[in-house]
C-alpha cells in the first residue's frame, strides 16, 4: 500500500529539468503556463568553461540574473541575482502564462565566456515545514499529506482549464452570431436590391409603353 502511495505521488509531482548554454549578455526565457495561486520552486547550477582544462567547471564569481514575469499584466514577479547554484521561489498571483528568464552577470567584455546551465523547475506547492514536521508525524501521514496538496493543485488546474474552456466556448458563440447577423444582413441587402430593381424595371417598361 506504501508503495502505491509513493508511486502515485511521484506522478503527480510537475518538475522540468533541463540544461542549456550562455554566453555573456545573452539571457534566456522560458514561458511556463500557471493556473493561479501556484508555487513554483527553480533550482539553477551554472559551470563556467575553462579554456585551460577544456572542461565546465564552478566558478564562485559566477552569478546568475532571475527574471519571472506574468506575461498577461507584465508584472515582475521575481528579479533577483544569485551565486552559481541557487533557488528561487515565487507564486502566481494571475493565471496565465508566466516567463522566466535567466542571465549571467557577466558583460559583453567577457564575450569569449561560456557558460552551461541546468535549470529544474518544480510546479506545485512546497513544504517549508515538512521537515520540522517529520518528528511529529510518521512517515506515510506525511505522503498522504504531500498527496492532498498534490491533488488540490490538480483541482485547481483542472478548474483553470475549465476557465479557458469557457472563455474560447464564449467567444465562438459570439463569432457564430456575428456571422448568422452578417449573412441575414446580406440577405436583405439582396433583397432591397432586387425590389429596387424590379421596380426600376417595370417604371421603365412603363414609359416605354405610354410613349
Amino acid at each position: 500500500m506504501l508503495r502505491f502511495w509513493l508511486l502515485l505521488f511521484a506522478v503527480l509531482t510537475t518538475a522540468n529539468a533541463l540544461h542549456f548554454y550562455l554566453d555573456a549578455g545573452q539571457k534566456r526565457c522560458f514561458i511556463e503556463e500557471l493556473p493561479a495561486n501556484t508555487v513554483v520552486e527553480g533550482h539553477y547550477r551554472g559551470l563556467e568553461w575553462s579554456q585551460a582544462e577544456k572542461v565546465y567547471q564552478e566558478n564562485p564569481e559566477l552569478g546568475i540574473d532571475v527574471e519571472v514575469e506574468e506575461a498577461a499584466t507584465g508584472d515582475i514577479v521575481v528579479k533577483t541575482v544569485g551565486p552559481f547554484d541557487g533557488r528561487f521561489t515565487f507564486t502566481s498571483h494571475e493565471a496565465g502564462d508566466h516567463s522566466i528568464c535567466l542571465s549571467t552577470n557577466y558583460t559583453s567584455w567577457f564575450s569569449h565566456t561560456h557558460i552551461r546551465l541546468y535549470l529544474d523547475i518544480v510546479v506545485g506547492s512546497t513544504k517549508p515545514d515538512v521537515e520540522q514536521d517529520r518528528s511529529h508525524v510518521s512517515e506515510l501521514a506525511a505522503k498522504v499529506r504531500d498527496l492532498n496538496q498534490k491533488l488540490e493543485e490538480i483541482r485547481r488546474e483542472q478548474q483553470y482549464q475549465r476557465e479557458r474552456e469557457a472563455d474560447y466556448r464564449n467567444l465562438s458563440e459570439a463569432t457564430n452570431a456575428r456571422a448568422v447577423w452578417y449573412s441575414i444582413a446580406q440577405i436583405i441587402v439582396l433583397i432591397a436590391t432586387c425590389t429596387w430593381q424590379l421596380r426600376h424595371l417595370r417604371h421603365f417598361f412603363e414609359d416605354r409603353k405610354v410613349r
